[in-house]
C-alpha cells in the first residue's frame, strides 16, 4: 500500500455478502437499514467489487463483517474470507475482523489465530446488535486482552444504530449497550488498547468527546453520518483538542465516501486539520506510517 499516493483512508466499511451470497443480516433488518440510510445503488457489493470501488478513487478502506450470531442466529460473512480478500487487494483493503464476544474461549482463540495467521489489524464490536455491555468483564475482557497484546485495534459502534430502525421493537436491538461511557471503562482497564469509537455518538456525543479527550488510546471515526449533520461540538473538537484523533469513515455501502467527502468539503475544518482527518491520523493508528 502506497500511503503517500492515497487520497484518503476510510476506516469504516462493511463486508455485507460472502462469496456464496450469504449476508450477515436477515432480510428484514437489511431492508429496514437500507430504507433508514436511503441507500442508492448496490447495497451488497462483493469484496472484490469493494476493492475495485476504492481503487478507482485512490483510497484505502478498513473492511470487516459483524459477528452477532449468538444474538441474531445469523452467521457472519467469514472473517477468513474478508482477510483473504484484503490480502489479494492489499493496495486498498485493510482487514479487520469481528468475533462474537459470547463465543467465549473459542472466540479468544479465533481472534489470536486471525491476527497471527491472517494479518487482521483490528476487531469490530457492535454492542447493540451483539447484545452486551462493553464493560461487562464476564463477556469480552478476554478478547480485549488478546487485542491489546497483539497491538491491534478495537472498534466499537457507539450511539443509535440504523440496524433495526423502523422494525417493530427495533428488531429487539437495544440502544443502551452502545453508550460510549461503557467503553471508558474498557479504556481504563486496558490502558494500552487502541480504541476507535465509531460514528457521531447520538445521543451521547458529549460523552464520546469526553472519553476521547481523557483516554489517550481512544479515537473517534466520523462514519454513518453525512458531515452536514455533525453536531457543532464534534466539529469544534475535531478542529482543536481531537485533531490528531478523529478519523474519516463512511459506513460503506450504506453511506458512500463520495457523498461523505462532498459534504465534508463544505464543513468548516481548518486546512491543516483536513489531511489529518482524511488520512494521516488513520495511517499512524494503523501502523502504516511512523508515529
Amino acid at each position: 500500500m502506497n500511503v503517500d499516493d492515497l487520497v484518503a483512508i476510510d476506516v469504516h466499511t462493511h463486508a455485507e455478502v460472502s462469496s456464496q451470497g450469504h449476508s450477515s443480516l436477515d432480510d428484514d433488518l437489511h431492508d429496514a437499514s437500507s430504507a433508514y440510510f436511503k441507500v442508492e445503488g448496490k447495497r451488497k457489493p462483493t469484496l472484490e467489487e469493494t476493492a475495485a470501488y476504492y481503487r478507482e478513487r485512490n483510497m484505502a478502506a478498513v473492511i470487516f463483517t459483524v459477528d452477532a450470531e449468538s444474538a441474531t442466529g445469523t452467521p457472519p460473512v467469514p472473517n477468513e474470507e474478508v482477510a483473504e480478500a484484503a490480502a489479494a487487494n492489499a493496495d486498498v483493503l485493510i482487514p479487520f475482523a469481528s468475533v462474537d464476544p459470547f463465543r467465549g474461549k473459542a472466540g479468544v482463540k479465533q481472534a489470536r489465530r486471525l491476527v497471527e495467521e491472517y494479518g487482521v489489524k483490528g476487531f469490530k464490536f457492535h454492542p447493540s446488535i451483539q447484545g452486551f455491555f462493553p464493560n461487562d468483564r464476564s463477556v469480552a475482557y478476554d478478547l480485549y486482552e488478546v487485542i491489546e497484546e497483539t497491538g491491534t485495534i478495537a472498534l466499537f459502534h457507539t450511539g443509535q444504530t440504523g440496524i433495526g430502525a423502523g422494525v417493530p421493537g427495533g428488531g429487539g436491538i437495544r440502544l443502551k449497550y452502545s453508550n460510549p461511557l461503557h467503553v471508558d471503562d474498557v479504556a481504563a482497564d486496558f490502558p494500552h488498547l487502541k480504541i476507535i469509537l465509531a460514528h457521531p455518538s447520538f445521543p451521547w456525543q458529549d460523552e464520546a468527546l469526553a472519553v476521547a479527550t481523557h483516554k489517550p488510546g481512544v479515537h473517534i471515526d466520523l462514519s454513518g453520518w453525512s458531515p452536514k449533520y455533525f453536531p457543532p461540538q464534534l466539529v469544534q473538537y475535531a478542529n482543536t483538542l481531537l485533531k490528531d484523533k478523529v478519523l474519516f469513515g463512511s459506513d460503506f455501502p450504506v453511506l458512500t465516501p463520495d457523498r461523505w467527502l462532498a459534504d465534508f468539503g463544505k464543513l468548516t475544518i481548518k486546512d491543516e486539520v483536513r489531511p489529518k482527518i482524511l488520512k494521516e491520523n488513520a495511517a499512524r493508528l494503523l501502523g502504516l506510517t511512523k508515529p
